[in-house]
Parts: structure tokens; C-alpha cells; sequence
């Protein structure tokens, strides 16, 4: 599913209950995180439908990098030669991206869990077992402003991932908080702003604590990684999450 402008200049692709965004400017795109290899195809014709060319594409921006964050970005490297970004701390996960660190067990969740079955089962029906890694080519320093269209700012998130990073976009009033902070957990089915669970999370702690950076951007729109937009500020989201605690 496309959904242009969902905030200014930022637009939404949501495959798999995986989302990417594209931010839109002057310069071109970026594509912040690259979901499951069946988002490929739905990449393409939205970036048609912002009547632009694969061209226009100009950098991939990871959030983290998780095997559903970076479906696509070995292909993109391949057929555009685009650069990747992420924190220092995430390029051995985005060459290796199901070697992550996770608190809990992650079998025992569609058990505990029924309402993640169909999201888990629509996950590995978009690829979520066929993600080769990527080499990260540049580095994202927390709270310096990436050189790519768009112009995000990061935002250090560590917790879900050691270098996990959320990007904030001032002048659109907007946060990605990529999995810092979720309105769907792939992992219990619960939706709300929320940390994703232990299957997922290296440090569920240190994932409560981020949330402070998440709020002090007083953005009004938050953009997850997981689930739908919401529109009532990252402070109120923060408190939404810390309420809920950890998975």
C-alpha cells in the first residue's frame, strides 16, 4: 500500500506491515529502510506515481538493520549504486541481518501470541527468510543532519538494536522513529505506541529509556516502522509506550 504525502514530502510504503518511507525534495529521494524483497516491485511504482525515475533515488537511510529493514537494499546497491547509511554499531547486522541480539525466545511468540499469525505469516510470505545483507557505506552520527534529500536529523535510539536511530524532520514536523517506537508489534499483534518485544529487542531497558531522545523531538507525526501513522506528537506516543512497558 502507497500513501503519498503522509506528511509533507514524506510518503509511506507499507508491504507486509513493513513500512519504508520516501522523503521528497529539490535534490530527489531517500528511501529510509528497505522492508521485505516483496516490497520491490511496490518501490518502483511508487516512485512512478511521485512522477519520478529510479534515478531520482539517491540514498537509503537505515533506521537499523534487521532483516525486515533491509529487503531490497542489496538490490538497490546492485542496480543503482546508491549509498547506504546506518550507525557504525548496525554494519555488521546489515551485512548479517538475522545475527541479532533478542532478549526472549522468539518461537514461543505465535503461541503466546495468535494475533501475531497472520502479521509473522505475511512477513515470510514477502521474503522474510530470503534477505541477503548489504555493506553499509556511510556512516549516521546522532544528532547531525544526513546529507540526503529530506535532510533528517538523527536521532539516537539504541535498545531494539545497538545503533538503532530514529530520524527527525524538523521543518515537516515529523519523527521515523523506524522500531524505537512501533504502533504494531509483529511479534504480540498489540498495536499502540509501544516497544516491540524481547523476540526482536536486544535491551528492552535501554529501549524504555530511548523514548526520552524520542520525545524531546516534539514532533506532532510519528512514523514507525510497524503500523499506522500516528498524529497526536511523540511526547503523547512516549507516554502511550512507557504505559504499556516492556513485551
Amino acid at each position: 500500500m502507497f500513501t503519498q504525502n503522509v506528511a509533507p514530502g514524506v510518503h509511506l510504503i507499507e508491504h507486509a506491515h513493513v513500512n519504508c518511507y520516501l522523503l521528497e525534495d529539490d535534490d530527489g529521494l531517500t528511501l529510509v529502510d528497505a522492508g521485505l524483497p516483496a516490497v520491490w516491485r511496490e518501490l518502483g511504482e511508487a516512485i512512478r506515481t511521485l512522477g519520478r525515475t529510479p534515478r531520482d533515488l539517491k540514498a537509503l537511510v537505515l533506521t537499523h538493520a534487521h532483516f525486515d529493514h533491509v529487503g531490497v537494499a542489496r538490490r538497490l546497491v546492485r542496480t543503482l549504486g546508491i549509498p547506504v547509511y546506518a550507525h557504525r554499531l548496525e554494519y555488521r547486522l546489515a551485512a548479517h541481518p538475522y545475527r541479532y541480539a533478542h532478549e526472549n525466545p522468539r518461537a514461543v511468540y505465535p503461541i503466546q501470541h495468535p494475533r501475531a499469525v497472520p502479521v509473522l505469516g505475511s512477513m515470510l510470505a514477502a521474503g522474510a527468510f530470503a534477505v541477503r545483507g548489504v555493506q553499509a557505506t556511510e556512516p549516521l552520527e546522532p544528532g547531525a543532519t544526513v546529507p540526503v534529500p529530506g535532510r533528517p536529523r538523527v536521532v539516537a535510539s539504541p535498545g531494539h538494536t545497538e545503533g538503532h536511530c530514529a530520524l527527525h524532520l524538523p521543518e515537516r514536523d515529523v519523527l521515523l522513529s523506524g522500531d524505537a517506537l512501533v504502533t504494531l508489534d509483529p511479534y504480540t499483534g498489540r498495536t499502540g505506541p509501544r516497544i516491540v518485544a524481547g523476540a526482536a529487542t536486544a535491551d528492552s531497558t535501554l529501549a524504555l529509556a530511548s523514548l526520552d531522545a524520542l520525545a524531546e523531538t516534539g514532533a506532532g507525526m510519528v512514523l514507525t516502522g510497524h503500523g499506522r501513522p500516528w498524529d497526536r506528537g511523540a511526547v503523547a506516543a512516549v507516554a502511550e509506550a512507557r504505559r504499556h512497558g516492556r513485551a
